[in-house]
């Protein structure tokens, strides 16, 4: 069945997108030491200059958690780039290898390249203090938004590829989604922020993110906040995935 065959395409070339992940040792241990290394940064450089009514460390690992997100996706549009400049994707269109599964590759291995990063800083958060109250619905609810979020930001990573006419280009996107987490809830309270920058801050993708990882983590209320920031990542992912096989077609004839 096509069906079938598309999913197992999918699998192997999610399979091929890890052995690569591994074999790049340089990106792959930057990929997860830089979390760790902003959490630290963030707790014990700034932590103490900043008053966010509660302990920083509590405060700030939702948005460490997009940050380290924001940061493994994008790495997802050098990559589709690579392949594209390297002629890989002519040998897999005659194998009848088509765009969807090539991409799903993509972005199922930067899902869990994340996840795993995910994992290094919660570990560290739990050893400097991070103590979340969740029950296990709330924990729940909390992994579905994050893994939405880290799904949605891969995707769009993998269209950026396609745009993109060298992984130099490419790698731009890096800087722009790192970017995306500052002028959020994820260091510090909008209140403290000018007036003029507070409505785009309250209302961004990223801080319904931050603040529903935030209210499920720590057991608080967040109202409509979670569907909120599912609507959010729903609709990046369906732009995403509909403009890329636009791309993919266009670039690959």
């Amino acid at each position: 069945m096509p069906e079938a065959t598309a999913v197992l395409h999918s699998l192997t070339m999610t399979g091929r997108s890890l052995r690569l992940s591994r074999r790049n040792t340089d990106a792959l241990i930057t990929a997860l030491a830089l979390p760790v290394m902003l959490l630290l940064i963030f707790v014990y450089f700034f932590g103490g200059a900043i008053n966010t009514g509660t302990e920083y460390v509590t405060y700030v690992v939702p948005g460490v958690l997009l940050l380290c997100a924001g940061f493994g996706s994008s790495n997802t549009a050098i990559a589709v780039t690579e392949d594209l400049k390297g002629g890989i994707v002519d040998r897999f269109r005659s194998l009848d290898i088509g765009g969807v599964p090539f991409l799903t590759g993509h972005v199922l291995a930067s899902t869990a390249r994340n996840l795993v990063a995910t994992a290094l800083v919660l570990g560290l958060a739990f050893a400097i203090g991070f103590r979340p109250t969740a029950t296990l619905s709330g924990w729940l609810a909390a992994t579905a938004v994050l893994i939405a979020f880290i799904l949605a930001l891969s995707w769009l990573s993998a269209t950026v590829g396609l745009l993109a006419k060298s992984t130099e280009a490419a790698g731009c996107f890096t800087f722009f989604v790192s970017f995306l987490p500052y002028p959020s809830t994820a260091f510090v309270p909008t209140d403290k922020m000018p007036d003029w920058l507070r409505p785009y801050a309250n209302h961004q993708p990223v801080t319904q993110v931050i603040e529903s990882l935030r209210g499920l983590l720590l057991n608080g209320p967040v109202g409509n906040t979670p569907w909120v920031a599912l609507t959010w990542c729903a609709g990046i992912l369906v732009t995403s995935a509909a403009l890329s096989a636009v791309l993919f077609r266009r670039r690959s004839r």
